[in-house]
């Protein structure tokens, strides 16, 4: 699977790296110095870094979603590349493992630009920065899985749609990633506990200026136990669209 993703990446990695640095740079010029021209700092923090630490958790969403759930699809519906696959000495477990660690490993080196941006814009290096690319790994992996999952159970690719607009947009939002979450309803905040991206962007800002030790781990195990219940779901949805 890693070779036939390598040799898919060989003819898109010049998009995908333009997106990658570009992007993050457009959402620090806009929030950072838009909306930090009104907001000086949050938590201690400026504003444009407390923005430029957050879009790391976005990017990891994005390039680990929106891979797994349309390429999945695509791949097990339109080309039928599981079929050719699991036609080989290959079972279900390695492919969909080698697919969503490939997918988690691009989004780790990807999802890191925004602080090489952040750096570019007075962000200050740390330490802590050179976690970062695991910490979106992590992340990415148990996404994937999501995305896998969802690929599996709708019934057309324009399904999809109601899984960005319903699930991927508050995932999104619900994260801590442009405004603190104690400005959240404590509803809203109970429930971001379920979201691996906020769990991220806590872990990247506490890599960036400083770790909590004991709330780093409840963060790391809220994205293992979301990876985990997603490993169940994808395995499970796939196997009865493959297989039986």
């Amino acid at each position: 699977m890693w070779r036939y993703e390598a040799a898919q990446f060989t003819r898109y990695w010049k998009p995908q790296t333009f997106g990658a640095l570009f992007e993050p740079a457009f959402m620090l010029l806009a929030f950072g110095y838009g909306v930090g021209s009104l907001v000086a700092a949050v938590a201690g923090i400026t504003y444009r870094d407390f923005v430029a630490t957050g879009v790391v958790g976005t990017a990891a969403l994005f390039l680990s979603v929106f891979p797994a759930m349309f390429n999945g699809y695509t791949r097990r519906v339109f080309q039928h590349t599981y079929d050719a696959v699991l036609a080989a000495p290959v079972d279900l477990h390695e492919l969909l493992a080698g697919e969503t660690v490939w997918t988690a490993a691009r989004a780790g080196v990807f999802g890191s630009a925004p602080l090489l941006v952040g750096m570019a814009f007075g962000l200050d290096p740390a330490p802590g920065m050179l976690l970062v690319p695991f910490i979106v790994f992590a992340t990415a992996f148990g996404l994937s899985l999501f995305g896998a999952w969802t690929a599996a159970r709708v019934a057309s690719i324009n399904s999809l749609d109601y899984v960005i607009t319903g699930v991927v947009t508050p995932l999104m939002l619900v994260a801590g990633t442009y405004f603190p979450m104690s400005s959240l309803p404590g509803w809203a905040q109970a429930a971001a506990h379920a979201n691996p991206v906020f769990h991220c962007v806590e872990l990247v800002r506490h890599a960036v200026f400083g770790f909590r030790p004991l709330a780093d781990l409840g963060h790391l195990a809220g994205i293992a136990a979301f990876a985990a219940v997603a490993w169940t779901l994808a395995l499970r949805a796939l196997r009865r669209k493959l297989i039986v």
